[in-house]
This record gives C-alpha cells, sequence and structure tokens, in this order.
C-alpha cells in the first residue's frame, strides 16, 4: 500500500473522497476531543491553532476553552474538509486557514497551543514539520497528539498490524518529538484514545 504522506496530492485525494461523510462515520468522538482539549491546559484569551484540522471537530472545545477574547485557528490541507467544517457550523468557532502545517501562515512564537489530531501519520517529513508546528507557539507552550482511539484500535479498524516504527510508539515518539523542539511531558495510548502531550523547549 502506497504511504498516504508520500505527497499533497496523495493526502487531499484521501481526505476529500471521505470528507462529506466524515462526522457521520464517526459519531461519537465529541467527548474524547473535548477530554483531549481539556488536558491542553488552555485558559481564557488564549491562541490555539487545530493543525490538521479536518472538519473541525476540535474547534467547538477550543473555543470553549479559549472563550470569546482567544483565537482559534482551524488549518487544513484538503479544501472538502474545510467545507464540511463550515456546513457543519464550525466556522464560527474558529477561523479556517486553506494551509500546509509544514509552512504555516503565521508568525514565530504567536500561539499557546497546537491540537494535532490524526495528524502525525499523514506528515510527509515528521521531524521537519513539528519544528514548523513549535516555530510557532511560544516557549513553554504546548502541543497536544490525538486520536480518539488507541494505536492498536486503530490498527485493526484499518485491518493492519502495528508495526516497530510506528512513529506514535513512545520509543519513537519522544526522540522525535524532542529532535524537533518539544519535550513530551505525557503519554496515553489506550483502545479509547492516544494522546501525546509536550511542551515547547526553551
Amino acid at each position: 500500500m502506497r504511504n498516504m504522506s508520500d505527497d499533497h496530492t496523495h493526502v487531499q485525494e484521501f481526505f476529500t473522497a471521505r470528507a462529506a461523510d466524515w462526522d457521520s462515520r464517526f459519531p461519537d468522538d465529541g467527548p474524547a476531543y473535548a477530554a483531549a482539549v481539556a488536558e491542553l491546559g488552555l485558559r481564557e484569551g488564549g491562541r490555539v491553532l487545530d493543525a490538521g484540522c479536518g472538519t473541525g471537530r476540535a474547534l467547538p472545545p477550543l473555543r470553549a476553552a479559549v472563550g470569546p477574547s482567544g483565537v482559534v485557528l482551524g488549518a487544513d490541507l484538503t479544501p472538502a474538509m474545510l467545507e464540511a467544517a463550515v456546513r457543519a457550523g464550525r466556522g464560527a468557532d474558529g477561523q479556517l486557514l486553506l494551509a500546509d502545517v509544514a509552512a504555516l501562515p503565521l508568525r514565530s512564537e504567536s500561539l499557546d497551543a497546537v491540537f494535532a489530531a490524526g495528524l502525525i501519520a499523514h506528515l510527509p517529513h515528521p521531524s521537519t514539520n513539528l519544528r514548523e508546528l513549535a516555530r510557532v507557539v511560544r516557549r513553554g507552550g504546548t502541543l497536544a497528539l490525538f486520536h480518539p482511539i488507541g494505536r492498536a484500535a486503530l490498527a485493526a479498524r484499518q485491518g493492519r498490524q502495528i508495526t516497530p516504527g510506528d512513529l506514535r510508539a513512545e520509543p519513537n515518539l519522544r526522540p522525535l518529538l524532542a529532535g524537533s523542539g518539544w519535550r513530551m511531558t505525557s503519554y496515553v495510548d489506550e483502545d479509547d484514545r492516544f494522546l501525546a502531550l509536550a511542551v515547547r523547549e526553551p
């Protein structure tokens, strides 16, 4: 099977084909998103990016966390996903950007946190791409790498086995983050969620 992260075209094709019914395929993920957002430790008036926001399922809890005075951005590479977010009314919770997380149109150290659901498997150059996320976050800011189900459950859903080279395995992810400007502070990989939290290093 071709790796979906080989280039942008394949990522866009994959998600364009699934955008219209994405939310209906995973209707029960809302509480898991809200719980993961809560662990970012956002405060009223904070500035946060949902990187690879898809249909924007994280935007409502992110908005609730930072309040009306905060800034919520959602960036995605696939226009059809952003259109689905607008149709779902989530454009009201954050500013949607058609943007590549490998080259974000944001100032350095302009954010307090980045939330990234299901993103890391689709990054063409994980170390470089995570470094770009670190660039836009202030020192001491946070990163959440999230998936609403754990690695084993996701592999079973996709009809595959977990491999030792899986970037989300803790022995692989911790040094990957460390080499990209982040320090992992917690790691959870359970059937009902995957969540790795990291802090932007000074």
